[in-house]
């Protein structure tokens, strides 16, 4: 069999009566052609069987259509789900994605910052904590930002302050004796320390007992599970016999109070209520689901790559218009209520 001819821009251009200048235009700046000569072009594509030489492109235009993403880790659910969700956008937007797993060191960071740039991303999302928001604002390509500090540059967030409002309320209405927060240390210009500030404002508005438990819990099981051990024992010395609410700032760790609960009680003892916060999947697939404060997850990808992709397409005119400030979405949560707050029956026969 004959080897396939493979289309080039001569024969476009030959097959439209249009230059190669103006096939070039379409493929590098299409906004300069008018809509009808960007629909003939499409149009001999399709007839031509055109398929692009990807490699050719990025050499020509130095556009590799890649987002580099850096994220805490993939211990937690929530960053697993987010990661999944993400990629997910392909189908959308058709981006490819180059993803670095934070370390934890600013210059470990930078150095994974540098790598992706001299893959010639189009842009970043960072769900990491280490590098600030200032200092990420000075990179030459778009940057957003998951559930972090956010000042100087484009943001998509939940409205944490409403979820730990939400998170009290629940547990108040259950008419636990005292309502407890597990959380980590965190700046106040982080997004997550919202759910701090809204479970305790409920607190003291209703005038209900409550404790605030900050501990730094690690990012692996083994670091987590021994300090949510002393808590769970310290909780049981300090409020035998009461009606405990727990809001717990994250279901990865709430899954792992959860389990601690039932392989010593066999059950979630009728004094114990749980929430945790993201509605990732542990919180539905635990050996009792989970009563969570949900991100809309989903919602939140598809929002930051749509907002780094308008960035970018921006970039891509002529006559680009830089953002005057960063862009903050801001996303309300999502209350699921489920059997650690909502008893049944069911769970007694565990």
């Amino acid at each position: 069999m004959d080897k396939k001819k493979n289309v080039t821009f001569n024969d476009i251009a030959k097959y439209t009566n249009f230059s190669k200048t103006t096939i070039s235009r379409y493929f590098n700046n299409p906004d300069s052609l008018t809509l009808e000569n960007q629909q003939i072009i499409s149009d001999a594509l399709v007839k031509l069987n055109y398929q692009e030489n990807k490699v050719a492109r990025i050499l020509a235009n130095g556009k590799t259509e890649f987002i580099g993403i850096i994220i805490p880790d993939l211990y937690h659910h929530f960053y697993s789900e987010m990661l999944n969700r993400i990629l997910s956008t392909y189908e959308t937007f058709h981006y490819k994605f180059l993803v670095f797993i934070g370390d934890k060191s600013e210059e470990i960071e930078r150095q994974y910052i540098q790598e992706l740039l001299a893959y010639k991303i189009e842009g970043m999302i960072i769900l990491s904590h280490t590098i600030p928001s200032e200092e990420l604002s000075t990179l030459p390509i778009p940057i957003v930002t998951i559930e972090r500090e956010d000042k100087f540059v484009c943001s998509v967030n939940t409205d944490n302050y409403m979820g730990g409002y939400q998170a009290a309320g629940l547990l108040a209405r259950h008419r636990c004796d005292i309502l407890i927060h597990v959380n980590s240390p965190s700046s106040e210009l982080i997004p997550a320390h919202g759910r701090l500030l809204g479970f305790s404002d409920f607190c003291r508005e209703h005038n209900i007992d409550h404790q605030i438990i900050l501990k730094e819990f690690g990012h692996t099981h083994d670091s987590a599970k021994p300090m949510l051990e002393a808590i769970l024992g310290k909780l049981e010395c300090d409020y035998e016999g009461q009606k405990k609410g727990i809001f717990v700032s994250n279901d990865t760790n709430a899954n792992i109070l959860l389990n601690l609960l039932i392989r010593k009680h066999g059950t979630l003892p009728d004094d114990y209520y749980l929430i945790g916060f993201d509605n990732s999947p542990i919180s539905r697939e635990a050996i009792l689901p989970i009563s969570t404060i949900g991100q809309q997850i989903d919602t939140i990808a598809y929002e930051a790559v749509s907002l780094l992709v308008e960035q970018m397409n921006e970039r891509k005119k002529r006559k680009p218009i830089p953002l005057n400030k960063p862009i903050h979405k801001v996303l309300p949560p999502i209350l699921f209520r489920r059997e650690t707050t909502e008893k049944s029956t069911a769970q007694t026969s565990l």
